[in-house]
């Protein structure tokens, strides 16, 4: 892909309706970005339907929910999950008797991680072993969600599987220093990449939050044969990241969170779902802007592409609604600074040589440098301190804002989908946002 493809229009389609399903194609966690999405699932009447990843036992063997989870768990969906453990990535599988890969990493340390080797042959196996355990639970959930979805219905499967990291005691001390560390601190994610550990990451990173999307498609085939036979239609999407355009010099600029060691699986995900569409098969991959997440809270400075957003709020169209959001976020400053205050801090910070060098579309993803630690983790801590409290910041606000836009977008762009993948930018979250609080 030689340019990103941006969703520029607000999409207006729906051709979904009570008695037709949503699929969440994995469990939902916390704030994120599913939540919008089954949001309007909810709205439009849909039966939603979860599955769960299941959990470990003291043992590390794969379980499924207790009843007293599965019940927790299907009042946090608002739908009935289907109890066969979804774990996707092979970093806990072996065959019988054998170590897993998570066993191998035990040994490592912050000495030698760099220096040591993995038995590559004996991974191949438990990356059999674990790819082979998905396939069969998938089947089993097909077989389950067959009979919940009627005939000449339409079908949402939304799949939102991500991640990878085995987990070692090691590793977060390395990824404290990839992802958080400047000056004496930092690690390049070079280092990390090339290494053994490095390396079976991608491994996993391309197990869980790419290949699990191309089994959910061939698993789900004979539902899809049914329901298009008897006049039902059904679209497949998934959560992407490969930087987002926001205001930079008052025009909508791509650029992207580097340090981003996910981003070969991401593009690997925009593939199958290019694959699946040469063969007639609705599949999108959404690549969505920047947040802070449970789970993206570890990469310190993905937050600062946040802020430009406000600016869009007010270039498409804001007016009332626009105000009282930047009102709400000076509302959150410490005396003596403010919100132009740290909205110069970004501009200044987006037009520094630094950060123009890693606007690269086509170099993407590129390893992160010491130069790009220290702006970038150094601009983060300033305008942390510039709030009153520090777990009450301007980036909740606008991450909660993303959110709430990119479920419409999704869905209603699901309907009637322009391509396989597709960048949801500042410009029509903005745009979404106004709309629906004009």
């Amino acid at each position: 892909m030689i340019a990103p493809i941006p969703l520029r229009n607000l999409p207006q389609s729906n051709i979904f309706r009570k008695g037709d399903v949503f699929v969440l194609f994995g469990e939902l966690f916390g704030r994120g970005y599913a939540n919008g999405l089954i949001n309007e699932a909810r709205k439009a009447g849909m039966t939603i339907i979860g599955v769960t990843v299941g959990r470990r036992d003291e043992n590390n063997a794969l379980r499924a929910l207790t009843e007293d989870e599965l019940a927790i768990a299907e009042v946090n969906l608002g739908g009935r999950i289907i109890n066969v453990p979804l774990m996707a990535g092979f970093d806990l599988d072996a065959p019988a008797g054998e170590p897993t890969p998570t066993d191998l990493l035990a040994n490592m340390t912050l000495k030698s991680w760099q220096q040591d080797k993995l038995d590559w042959p004996h991974i191949e196996k438990c990356r059999t072993v674990g790819v082979k355990r998905f396939k069969d639970s998938v089947a089993q959930v097909m077989a389950t969600l067959d009979g919940m979805i009627p005939d000449g219905s339409n079908a949402f499967f939304a799949h939102t599987m991500a991640g990878g990291i085995p987990k070692v005691k090691v590793f977060l001390a390395i990824a404290n220093r990839v992802y958080k560390g400047c000056g004496e601190r930092f690690l390049s994610t070079r280092a990390l990449l090339d290494s053994d550990l490095g390396k079976l990451i991608l491994m996993n990173f391309d197990e869980v939050t790419a290949n699990t999307f191309q089994h959910l498609i061939e698993g789900s085939a004979a539902i899809r044969t049914r329901l298009e036979k008897t006049g039902g239609q059904v679209r497949y999407t998934a959560y992407g990241y490969h930087g987002t355009e926001i205001l930079i010099d008052e025009q909508y600029q791509w650029q992207t969170y580097t340090s981003y060691t996910q981003g070969k699986a991401k593009m690997r995900l925009e593939h199958i779902a290019e694959a699946a569409w040469a063969d007639g098969i609705k599949a999108t991959v959404y690549n969505c802007p920047e947040i802070r997440t449970n789970s993206s809270d570890i990469f310190v400075g993905v937050e600062l592409s946040l802020f430009p957003l406000l600016n869009a709020l007010k270039k498409e169209n804001g007016g009332a609604w626009a105000e009282a959001q930047w009102q709400a976020c000076r509302e959150l400053f410490q005396e003596g600074h403010s919100l132009e205050q740290l909205l110069k801090k970004i501009a200044d910070y987006n037009a520094s040589d630094v950060m123009k060098m890693f606007r690269d579309f086509a170099a993407w993803p590129m390893d992160n440098s010491a130069v790009l630690a220290d702006l970038m983790i150094g601009t983060s801590d300033e305008i942390t301190q510039m709030h009153k409290d520090r777990k009450v910041l301007v980036t909740d606000i606008l991450s909660a804002l993303v959110l709430e836009g990119t479920g419409p977008l999704m869905f209603h762009e699901t309907s009637a989908p322009s391509a396989p993948v597709l960048w949801l930018n500042h410009d029509i979250i903005a745009k979404q946002l106004n709309l629906m609080h004009g």
